[in-house]
């Protein structure tokens, strides 16, 4: 199955994040909004019933019925100890206890003299200094539900009733003013908040999707201008791809942000394949020419010999052999190097390695004298480290006057091979040069006494695949001297 675009998932994620950031945030508020309209309910049924109990403490059993707080629509009702219903207001009126989750205690009947005695001490008691009864300020809350009208007032006229409703109902204890202990019932409707919860629910649903919309069309909007510059990136690779013209290269926003660096390193990557395949093109035009000359010797002295015998120079073409051989050599190590090969991991010692190979060179047109060589082990392959000594000393060989000097010494934690000959050495400028592929600054020598301008190239690449470094030191004109330099092995 196709994967949606980035464009489209971008809009996706960011749609789902915010719906459920809203569906979080709306069901926080709706709780907040019930808990917070369902204490304002309770308050009011609360300061209802205590307002009605303290009028009734200033008025007689008989006079109840007539307090002020019996006279509103809200269901409100005064039980005394028994049940007995002493005053309600018109919803209620008629009809039994509301509830009977906070009566008063009933008295004892059994306690005779002594309960009528305990009786009055409490009814004298329950009066303050102003002849007023005490009202007790605990108050117990419940929700019941009312059959209502339409209008949500409290109604058993089964004509007008149309539902029913939740009512917080609280009850408070008190006495009146004969002493006469007492529940005060008074109810506060829900319906308010059952209302401000369902108006604020519809919004919400209403809301919520046109909202999402607006995100998912925002998120795609911006999205698509901040991935332009990439589509446009990806145009022109295509093309380049398309075309194989490395010279191209891709637009670079203007921005400081990722695409821009996107934008900026996938020039840097072009210009170094360009580099790369030019490197590669001139390598294997130079390795062509440089091919090409005992090839087409070797080839000439053998069609001479074929036709006569007698005029064939063995040892030219053995030569032109040999130094076919040694550029085949050359060019297949170069090519094991730029793929990436590693060298073996051994352990080389570069003082008897130099020993070895210096004792070895016995047709040198220059002595070699061998100075310090102090001991020490590197890690790497003694093939391609015995191959390097060797392109420097060769070197060393063609532009040394007089002789060559090789020496090992440490420094630090690496050690370091110096090749030094007493020629003219090699000017600044063309420090760097000379270990670039198939360079000879001598041009005017021939190649049969310079070579291909292959070893300092050589020697360089297999430097830094063993993490050294190979470069020309000193002052021009006390010769050239190329410092090998390599870290020591571990342990």
């Amino acid at each position: 199955m196709r994967r949606a675009s980035v464009r489209v998932r971008a809009a996706l994620g960011a749609t789902v994040v915010v719906a459920l950031a809203l569906v979080a945030a709306g069901f926080f508020v709706v709780a907040t909004l019930r808990g917070g309209l369902a204490d304002t309910a309770r308050l009011n049924a609360e300061n209802a019933a205590r307002g009605t109990a303290a009028q009734i403490a200033d008025v007689p059993d008989t006079e109840v019925a007539q307090v002020d707080g019996l006279d509103g629509d809200e269901p409100a009702q005064v039980v005394d100890a028994d049940g007995k219903v002493l005053g309600a207001s018109d919803p209620l009126k008629g009809r039994g206890p509301m509830a009977d989750f906070s009566r008063a205690d009933r008295p004892d009947d059994d306690a005779g003299d002594a309960g009528d005695a305990e009786g009055a001490d409490a009814d004298d008691a329950a009066d303050t200094d102003d002849g007023r009864a005490e009202v007790d300020t605990d108050s117990e809350t419940k929700t019941l539900t009312f059959p209502v009208d339409d209008d949500g007032e409290v109604t058993y006229d089964k004509e007008d009733v149309v539902g029913t409703q939740e009512f917080n109902v609280a009850a408070v204890q008190g006495r009146t003013m004969d002493g006469t202990p007492v529940t005060v019932y008074s109810g506060a409707s829900l319906g308010a908040q059952q209302e401000a919860v369902s108006t604020v629910t519809r919004s919400m649903l209403f809301g919520l999707p046109v909202l999402l919309l607006v995100v998912a069309g925002v998120t795609w909007l911006v999205t698509r201008r901040a991935l332009r510059p990439v589509e446009g990136i990806r145009q022109e690779m295509s093309a380049i791809t398309a075309s194989t013209d490395l010279t191209r290269r891709v637009p670079e926003p203007d921005a400081r942000d990722e695409v821009a660096r996107l934008a900026r390193t996938t020039n840097e990557t072009l210009a170094a394949l360009e580099a790369s395949v030019e490197r590669q093109r001139r390598f294997v035009a130079d390795a062509s020419h440089e091919l090409r000359s005992p090839i087409a010797s070797l080839r000439t002295q053998l069609e001479v010999a074929a036709a006569h015998p007698e005029l064939l120079d063995l040892d030219e073409a053995v030569e032109d052999t040999v130094r076919l051989q040694t550029l085949a050599a050359d060019l297949l190590l170069l090519a094991r190097l730029d793929a990436g090969e590693r060298p073996a991991e051994g352990r080389v010692a570069l003082d008897a390695l130099v020993q070895e190979h210096v004792a070895q060179r016995v047709a040198d047109p220059h002595p070699v004298r061998v100075g310090a060589l102090e001991p020490g082990e590197v890690r790497g392959s003694a093939g391609q480290l015995s191959r390097v000594l060797a392109n420097l000393l060769d070197n060393a060989q063609r532009h040394a006057a007089s002789q060559v000097s090789v020496a090992v010494r440490r420094e630090g934690d690496g050690l370091a091979l110096s090749v030094q000959d007493d020629g003219e050495g090699v000017s600044e400028g063309e420090r760097e040069r000379i270990f670039e592929r198939f360079v000879r600054l001598d041009a005017a020598r021939s190649r049969d006494e310079g070579g291909a301008g292959l070893g300092l190239a050589i020697a360089r690449d297999v430097a830094e695949r063993h993490g050294g470094s190979l470069r020309v030191e000193g002052p021009t004109g006390d010769g050239a001297r190329f410092v090998l330099r390599l870290p020591l092995a571990d342990g």
